[in-house]
């Protein structure tokens, strides 16, 4: 068994799961199908999605998208495993969000993902603390923001779809990003390792993934640096050059920047939201 799914929380119409994959180049895809519209949250790994929308190399900070009834198809010839925060919707509850959307049509995915976007950067910083700290009750708030954002930008066709060659050397730097994303990586160094050159690297990179190779360890870095914020009692300070920065000020400023507000202001707005929704729990 290469996939592992233990559901988080559900409700009317929705249910979350944190989906563990461990399979590997040795092991070789099966198709599937999506029963409900699927919208997963990439937080770990790479892999490659095969559905009737198109393929696609998934990293972390993308967003899957699967259409209710659709055979799919997930490969890990570029590494092994992968971990997801996976959505699931009922096509009456997606109904009900692009009905109130202004000009809304009726809702087909037809790209098979969303790339990292920086305005979705907050959202998947909570979405991952949320599934850290085990707190169920975010998750029918966070999934509906998911299928809004994913609603209004997850209509536009797919391009051609890249070669295999250039999703396995942009696999590979991304794992590579993602193993080393606290220490400076070059664009030329990872170009290197891939065995092109600088120019066709970026090019590449940017096809494949949606985002440039330096905007992809940055996202990485402030995600992680997000995620600590919200879970930990770790100073700013230490998290900041923990991940990578090299002092508070930038860390401040990038972190500003992405998210909407000072490190402090998001660590302390967000432990009030928690404490808020801790005390509205009513006690038996």
């Amino acid at each position: 068994m290469t996939t592992s799914a233990r559901i988080l929380a559900s409700g009317r119409g929705w249910q979350v799961s944190d989906l563990v994959c461990t399979a590997g180049a040795a092991d070789r895809p099966f198709e599937e199908e999506h029963r409900n519209f699927c919208i997963a949250v990439v937080t770990n790994g790479t892999f490659r999605y095969r559905a009737q929308q198109g393929t696609a190399m998934l990293a972390p900070g993308a967003l899957l998208l699967g259409n209710p009834g659709t055979c799919y198809e997930c490969g890990h010839e570029h590494g092994a495993g992968d971990r997801c925060l996976s959505f699931h919707f009922e096509p009456a509850y997606m109904e009900q969000i692009v009905a109130g959307m202004p000009d809304a049509k009726k809702l087909n995915f037809k790209m098979p993902r969303l790339p990292p976007m920086p305005a979705l950067a907050a959202l998947f910083a909570e979405a991952e603390s949320a599934r850290e700290m085990t707190d169920v009750d975010a998750f029918e708030e966070i999934g509906l923001r998911l299928a809004g954002a994913a609603a209004a930008s997850g209509a536009t066709p797919a391009a051609r779809s890249p070669s295999r060659r250039d999703q396995k050397r942009v696999a590979d730097a991304v794992r590579r990003i993602e193993k080393d994303a606290e220490r400076p990586v070059s664009l030329a160094e990872l170009a290197s390792e891939t065995a092109t050159s600088p120019y066709h690297f970026l090019r590449s990179f940017r096809r494949v993934a949606g985002v440039t190779p330096y905007q992809f360890l940055l996202k990485t870095k402030l995600h992680r640096a997000a995620v600590r914020l919200r879970i930990s009692d770790e100073a700013i300070s230490t998290i900041a050059f923990e991940a990578g920065f090299n002092d508070l000020s930038t860390f401040n400023r990038r972190f500003r920047r992405a998210m909407g507000e000072a490190p402090g202001a998001y660590r302390v707005r967000r432990r009030g939201e928690r404490l808020s929704n801790a005390s509205a729990v009513p006690t038996l």
